[in-house]
């Protein structure tokens, strides 16, 4: 892997938490409940893999988690949810630590979680079918494995285009970085238009997206390298293979470049 082509998502997430608002916050909340299909966090115990923000950690607070265990790889990562921690009021029972889901050490001593989150974070390892394994081995029995990866597509969308202008993306000075943002903003409003809808709502309404914000997430897209991506059969055969006992109980899935979301849940039932 080239080094000049990595990108950091913590310095990218430090500018996202002026955009952090109560509303933000409350989407954010309303994402997890909804998915997980579950009025709150009570007596669970929540482990935010890759937590960049922080604003997922903060949400399991939020929703009166038993406890709340984050980690990320970029340290400044582990700044923002150091902040969101400290917005919380510094509670003990949400500890942040500063690792990788690749160490299968730093993993096993995590021990055991009720509902194990990692969103979009796995395809960006370099490693990622190890980082799900890692993940899953996590969850406790009868808990939960919430994760997002990116699809894989062909065609003139296709997964592998992607990857070489995200190389392109982190290889290129400032000004580069920033015609090519340009470039996939103005892309964003003709697939709007497209669709018949109105671009500007879409970028004012953006944080009903999980509580997240447009130009974040377009230099996340553009940037987020390494990058890995699976169909939707592909994750739930490696499942089926690696961890027969989980079994799917919910998913969101995509056509396009984006996130497929799966929820998969760990029981003794063969």
């Amino acid at each position: 892997m080239n080094d000049s082509h990595k990108f950091s998502f913590g310095e990218n997430w430090l500018r996202f938490l002026s955009h952090i608002t109560n509303s933000r916050i409350k989407t954010a909340e309303q994402s997890l409940k909804e998915f997980l299909k579950i009025a709150n966090l009570q007596d669970k115990s929540f482990i935010d893999m890759g937590c960049g923000s922080g604003l997922f950690s903060y949400s399991a607070y939020r929703l009166d988690a038993k406890s709340i265990t984050s980690f990320d790889v970029d340290p400044f990562s582990v700044e923002c949810c150091k902040h969101m921690h400290q917005k919380a009021g510094s509670p003990e029972n949400w500890k942040i630590l500063e690792g990788s889901v690749l160490d299968s050490e730093f993993t096993h001593n995590l021990g055991k979680f009720d509902i194990v989150y990692s969103w979009g974070v796995l395809h960006h390892t370099g490693k990622m079918w190890q980082a799900i394994e890692n993940a899953a081995t996590c969850v406790e029995q009868g808990g939960y494995l919430y994760i997002a990866l990116y699809n894989k597509t062909k065609g003139l969308n296709s997964s592998l285009l992607w990857l070489q202008i995200k190389k392109l993306y982190n290889s290129s000075p400032k000004l580069g970085k920033t015609i090519l943002e340009i470039l996939y903003s103005l892309l964003f409003c003709v697939a709007t238009l497209v669709r018949l809808k109105n671009p500007v709502t879409e970028i004012r309404n953006y944080q009903s997206h999980r509580g997240m914000d447009f130009m974040t997430d377009v230099r996340d897209w553009l940037g987020g390298y390494p990058y890995e991506f699976a169909s939707t059969d592909e994750v739930i055969n490696f499942m089926k293979s690696h961890f027969p006992r989980f079994k799917l109980i919910n998913l969101h899935s995509t056509s396009g470049t984006g996130n497929n979301w799966f929820l998969f849940s760990n029981t003794q039932e063969n």
